[in-house]
This record gives structure tokens, sequence and C-alpha cells, in this order.
């Protein structure tokens, strides 16, 4: 089992930027594929971004990508997702995920497919 703990979330303007980390334990963590999942109040839990295991595979919901950017440092056992000008509709509960998996290159979007999850850091974005 991996525990995960996410981190860097706060409170921030619109067109601001926020840095989120995901610390990881209990496995190597170079054999997880990762992934950022994101959850409005009243809304369901929606996938946001995710990394292979070397992280050279990455994958983006469309609504975020060009101002989001999902990575990795295996030997610090921490993922991190880098927000640029943050949209009030970017309002949510992050949460990161991780599978073990066999093969360097998946990317998972389903959060059906990841066994372990963080919980949580709340990101608000204002007007």
């Amino acid at each position: 089992q991996v525990q995960l703990v996410e981190s860097g979330g706060g409170l921030v303007q619109a067109g601001d930027s926020l840095r989120l980390s995901c610390a990881a334990s209990g496995r190597t963590f170079s054999s997880l594929a990762m992934g950022w999942f994101r959850q409005a109040p009243g809304k369901e839990r929606e996938f946001v971004a995710a990394i292979s295991r070397s992280g050279d595979r990455t994958y983006y919901v469309d609504s975020v990508k060009g101002r989001f950017t999902i990575s990795r440092n295996n030997a610090a056992n921490t993922m991190y997702l880098q927000m640029n000008s943050l949209k009030p509709e970017d309002t949510a509960v992050y949460y990161c995920a991780a599978q073990l998996t066999a093969f360097w290159y998946d990317v998972y979007s389903s959060s059906g497919t990841y066994g372990d999850w963080g919980q949580g850091t709340q990101v608000t974005v204002s007007k």
C-alpha cells in the first residue's frame, strides 16, 4: 500500500499560480503511475492530469492544458502539479493517486484504476 500526502494548496486570486506536491511512501515510487484529480463542491471527482512511471508520458484534461504541468521526481518520491493562470472554476479539493504498474509508459485517467489516494488539499481561486 502507498501512503500519499498532498500539500501546497491555498487561497489565491484568479491569474495566480500554485504548485501542489504529493509525497509518496510505502512502495518504490518509480514503480507507480501517478495522477491528480479534483472534486468541487457538489460535483463528481474529475481527472486533471496523469504521469507515467518514468515521467516521459503525461496526459491532461482539456480544461487545464497549457495552464497546468504535471511532473515527478523519482529520487525524491514526489509528484508535482504546477498550476498557472488559475481560474475560479479550478476551485476544488485536489487529490493525488497512485497505481502500481509494470509498464513504464502507462498513464491512467480513470479514477477507478488507481488503488491509493491521498487525503486532498484545498485550492480556492477567488475572482
